[in-house]
């Protein structure tokens, strides 16, 4: 008799691990971690995503470099998680802004 024991993954993790995936396809690291219902991947100094439930559902966000002038707060941006494709193409363009790499993507914001 097989002992195997099914665990369930949660709806953050299974979302983060798709765009870890999409991301490593573009040639970018990153580490997926899970906790209280959310998961984040760790993919640069100061580029952390966020995986987490939205208004409309699931979805990636992430500090877009920026802060606000008027209230000082850091600005961020995100991306609905059925559109990982693009939220992975979002994320190495901000990965690469960080890096200092002129061409990171052939999309222009």
């Amino acid at each position: 008799m097989s002992t195997a024991v099914s665990v369930s993954r949660s709806p953050a993790v299974v979302a983060a691990e798709r765009l870890r995936c999409e991301l490593a396809r573009l040639g970018v690291a990153a580490d997926v971690h899970e906790g209280d219902g959310l998961a984040l991947l760790l993919v640069g100094v100061h580029l952390v995503v966020w995986c987490e439930r939205g208004p409309v559902g699931w979805r990636y966000r992430w500090w877009t470099g920026g802060v606000s002038a008027r209230s000082g707060r850091w600005l961020y941006t995100g991306c609905r998680a059925a559109a990982v494709k693009t939220a992975a193409l979002r994320v190495t363009a901000r990965y690469a802004e960080l890096r200092g790499d002129p061409s990171p993507c052939p999309l222009s914001w």
